[in-house]
């Protein structure tokens, strides 16, 4: 399941990221979205979970928690919509 986190802490690392949902389970990718110009942080990320299971405890257990300082919003994330 491919999970959506917002509202990250300007300087956490992916690597935080993922060791942060790796209590829940195993954790296939993590990465924190950069802005290409600025090479700032967005503040969002994605993780990725090979076991649903898991990856529903992550979502209900780490959403509306404190990470890094800063409360979390953590949802499975919508495939981009296609625009034509």
């Amino acid at each position: 399941m491919n999970i959506f986190v917002a509202k990250l802490n300007y300087r956490t690392t992916s690597e935080e990221l993922q060791k942060h949902f790796e209590q829940f389970g195993e954790v296939s990718s993590a990465k924190v979205i950069f802005d290409r110009e600025t090479q700032r942080s967005k503040g969002y990320g994605f993780v990725e979970m090979p076991d649903d299971e898991a990856a529903n405890s992550a979502i209900s257990q780490l959403n509306e928690s404190e990470f890094d300082g800063r409360t979390i919003v953590v949802k499975e994330a919508r495939p981009k919509s296609e625009s034509y």
